[in-house]
């Protein structure tokens, strides 16, 4: 069975937010680890990349800058840390 780039967008966004605040996740890391999970179903840079852009264009993730790209979720607007 296939995976879509939307099963790979949705382990992509809970692995941002389980490390939300602890972590912060490159495009590549995020790439590699989706090619590792679904190693037996043959996902590729190339899916993976749609994967990303499905996040960014729903703005379920964001890009960060902090010295190089970071994929994060979207801060919360009007909430005191």
């Amino acid at each position: 069975m296939a995976v879509t780039p939307e099963e790979i967008a949705d382990a992509m966004f809970d692995m941002v937010k389980e490390y939300q605040g602890r972590k912060q996740f490159k495009a590549g890391d995020l790439t590699k680890a989706m090619i590792q999970k679904y190693e037996a179903d043959g996902v590729d840079k190339k899916q993976c990349k749609l994967a990303i852009r499905k996040l960014m264009d729903s703005g379920r993730c964001v890009y960060t800058y902090f010295g190089g790209s970071f994929i994060e979720m979207p801060p919360e607007e009007g909430v005191e840390r």
